[in-house]
């Protein structure tokens, strides 16, 4: 039987415009072209965990409205494991306005509905579940006491959490110490430490800094370069593969999803950090977050390919 990840996070629906670049403000784009995908932190992290061979568990909250619903097809379509999903009879789902321009760079507003309203009493029907996952991952996208009660009872039973504390905030000592793998990019990891990050010697600096705030190892995620690894015995780099990115929206999330999968197949730290920046890589040479997250065998062929390159 394969090891059970259970993701809790949010759901959305990405509204996305492509433009020529993104607005200033007061400024309008003219002749963008417009989708609709559906989204979430929590979402893209679970459907990219499961599509890379992960055994995957989602527990989100959802308005009772036709996102929800179409959000819910989805999920069972990706075959996730929906069981524990609650249903919001008072907010309307969580909606993401998203703008990309033609350098696949992009900003987000986020109406969070639903998602800002997942609390610790909806989880008590899943306390079994979290209890017996091989590992749990979380986001930011659901309120700090959600994170804070789901870590504590994860750490607790055994559990190791991954969390990825998107979107940036501080947080608190009684969350970090019962997490076992954190992946700020930048401006999170600033945000984390308190130590401006402007070269390797302060990356290293606010890796160390986080883990003496009882998180036991620290990926600081650095877009193209890679990313940092910091734990007791390995503080280095693991670069990125190169790619001509069209659309970086939802990398961080297929990376964390692939993460997620690769420590349930008992890979070493670097080894599942190697794997996450190469399907993260893949993503995003397509356009949307969730849609762009890449299956098993095409990140298998592409890791392939990069290291008979690399060996020429």
């Amino acid at each position: 039987m394969k090891p059970s990840i259970l993701v809790v996070g949010s759901t959305n629906t990405d509204m996305v415009i492509k433009a020529e670049h993104l607005p200033s403000p007061g400024e309008t784009v003219l002749g963008g072209s417009f989708f609709m995908n559906p989204g979430g932190k929590g979402a893209n992290q679970a459907v990219a965990a499961q599509r890379l061979g992960g055994k995957v568990t989602f527990i989100s909250k959802t308005g009772n409205d036709i996102f929800g619903s179409q959000s819910l097809q989805l999920f069972k379509e990706e075959g996730l494991n929906i069981d524990y999903m609650v249903s919001d009879v008072v907010n309307p789902s969580g909606i993401a306005l998203i703008t990309i321009d033609k350098k696949g760079e992009n900003c987000i507003v986020v109406a969070s509905g639903a998602n800002a309203r997942l609390l610790p009493n909806d989880l008590r029907i899943a306390i079994k579940a979290i209890c017996n996952a091989s590992i749990v991952l979380m986001q930011l996208e659901i309120p700090l006491e959600t994170v804070n009660f789901i870590s504590a009872l994860a750490k607790s039973n055994g559990v190791n959490v991954i969390l990825n504390p998107a979107p940036a905030c501080e947080l608190p000592i009684t969350i970090l110490k019962n997490i076992s793998i954190i992946t700020p990019n930048r401006k999170e990891a600033e945000m984390i430490s308190g130590i401006k990050i402007t070269d390797i010697t302060t990356i290293l600096q606010a890796a160390v800094a986080i883990r003496k705030k009882g998180v036991e190892s620290v990926i600081i995620t650095l877009g193209s370069e890679g990313a940092f690894v910091c734990t007791g015995q390995i503080k280095e780099i693991i670069k990125a593969p190169k790619v001509t990115p069209v659309d970086t929206t939802g990398a961080g999330d297929v990376f964390n999803g692939a993460l997620a999968v690769a420590i349930t197949e008992n890979r070493s730290l670097k080894d599942a950090v190697t794997f996450a920046s190469h399907a993260a890589a893949l993503s995003v040479s397509k356009f949307g977050a969730l849609s762009s997250a890449p299956f098993r065998k095409d990140v298998d062929t592409f890791f392939e390919c990069r290291s008979k390159e690399e060996t020429r």
